[in-house]
């Protein structure tokens, strides 16, 4: 018979049998498990005098359990773990970093010890990335007519395919009620992720942001894709400042610029959605942008956008 880990009301059988006098080899067949599993269990958890209580010898093999979950994975590996953690990096990322520097866990592992910190009362589950809601129009929003919008079916089949150098998303994260608005900008390739936060949500603010945030690279913009809000009205003043091209989204249809919306969710993490920009510093915007560019991402093969995008810099 296979060897068969007890639980808790088992034990409390064994106790009632042993107090009977059954030898080791039935109480297994009576609970269908491997009489050395009896032994096993009764010359682990006994105490003085070769008593064996259930409630002692379930504390003890619980006991036990930690200490073997705590010391499976090296101390050195697990604070690695909880710096990932702390910066926010998902358990994917942890784990796919971790094999290449030499910690290797898996990322269900992560997930566990974060669990179990949970139960103990920790705060590690407070870094996960939470889902969060899309918004959506509805069929009663007013239509905006962003002047000589070109709409997204015109630009180069490349820009689809996420491996030019140069070719960006961009989009804007609103604050509470009218006090602010983050403009974003994210590189397809690299990932590189850029922001600022601007008083308002106008064309005016937004266009000066855009072209304040590109450029410095202004050497590596190629085309810029956005959604259809009345922010981009002011489109072709960024295209001449930086000699691109900006095309739009089709309407209600945010996945074409997925890559930013997915930053942008990764945003939220570090600025809530509700909050007042007014009590959020540049200092704090730069910080975030920072954060995110420095996170391992697994469609960089584990690579951080801020190093591809450099090395792509240097290659150009």
């Amino acid at each position: 018979m296979r060897y068969k880990q007890l639980i808790e009301g088992q034990r409390y059988q064994i106790e009632a049998y042993l107090r009977e006098g059954f030898s080791y080899r039935e109480i297994g067949k009576r609970l269908q498990v491997s009489h050395s599993t009896i032994s096993r269990e009764v010359r682990r958890n006994r105490i003085r005098d070769n008593h064996y209580l259930p409630e002692v010898a379930h504390a003890k093999t619980v006991k036990r359990r930690g200490q073997a979950a705590k010391y499976s994975v090296p101390a050195l590996t697990i604070t690695f773990v909880e710096f990932g953690l702390s910066q926010k990096w998902s358990p994917e990322q942890i784990a796919g970093v971790g094999k290449i520097i030499g910690h290797s866990v898996s990322h269900e592992w992560i997930y566990g010890y974060i669990q179990r910190d949970k139960l103990r009362g920790g705060k590690l589950f407070k870094q996960l990335r939470h889902g969060h809601r899309k918004y959506r129009k509805g069929s009663r929003a007013k239509r905006v007519i962003i002047p000589n919008r070109i709409g997204i079916e015109c630009h180069p089949a490349i820009v689809n395919k996420k491996k030019r150098f140069g070719d960006w998303e961009a989009d804007t994260v609103l604050g509470k009620n009218g006090t602010g608005a983050i403009v974003s900008l994210v590189e397809r390739k690299s990932k590189l992720y850029l922001i600022r936060k601007v008083p308002a949500k106008t064309a005016a603010d937004v266009s000066r942001a855009m072209v304040s945030i590109l450029w410095r690279y202004r050497g590596h913009v190629r085309t810029i894709t956005a959604d259809n809000g009345a922010e981009l009205a002011a489109h072709e003043l960024v295209a001449d400042k930086l000699k691109t091209d900006i095309y739009f989204a089709n309407p209600y249809s945010s996945w074409e610029c997925g890559l930013n919306e997915n930053f942008n969710g990764l945003l939220r993490q570090y600025i809530r959605k509700g909050t007042d920009l007014r009590t959020v510093t540049d200092k704090q915007i730069a910080a975030v942008e920072r954060a995110l560019n420095a996170r391992p991402r697994k469609c960089l093969g584990f690579k951080q956008p801020s190093v591809v995008f450099n090395e792509l810099r240097r290659a150009a």
